[in-house]
């Protein structure tokens, strides 16, 4: 069988490198954000995640990588701020879901809504140059091996 040697070229050196520096920059970015409205990072990652709606506990630390302790301090903190609520999962009440509070959801939103980040390098790009890079993203992102 024939393993597949990992690209080493000029352009594919430079790609990741430039990547690396816009991911240092959106994550700086977010980072300040969050800390504008009194929130960690995480605290704002988990906002960010139940955007797309209630979610067991387990789910967010995978999803995020973490150890599900750490998320249960994150959710506590959020909850003791209304952000979050804790309910048990209709299907399985030994589950917890975590949801947004309206409360959560406008912080979440103003937040994203505050990064420049993105919108300011895209604007540079022409839609049909935005579009193509969406897609190559998701092309990129399709290849990626899943989370372990």
């Amino acid at each position: 069988m024939e393993t597949q040697q990992p690209l080493t070229d000029p352009v594919t050196l430079e790609v990741t490198d430039l990547m690396a520096n816009l991911v240092g920059i959106f994550h700086r970015e977010y980072e300040e954000a969050a800390a504008a409205r009194s929130l960690t990072g995480a605290q704002a990652k988990v906002l960010a995640l139940l955007r797309r709606g209630p979610m067991p506990m387990r789910h967010i630390a995978q999803t995020l990588s973490c150890e599900p302790s750490n998320i249960t301090g994150i959710v506590d903190r959020l909850e003791t701020r209304g952000f979050v609520t804790r309910e048990a999962d209709p299907q399985d009440r030994r589950v917890k879901l975590v949801a947004a509070t309206g409360a959560g959801t406008a912080a979440s939103v103003e937040l994203r809504e505050s990064l420049h980040f993105a919108r300011e390098p895209l604007a540079a790009l022409a839609p049909e140059e935005r579009l193509q890079l969406r897609d190559l993203l998701r092309r990129m992102l399709e290849g990626a091996a899943p989370p372990a």
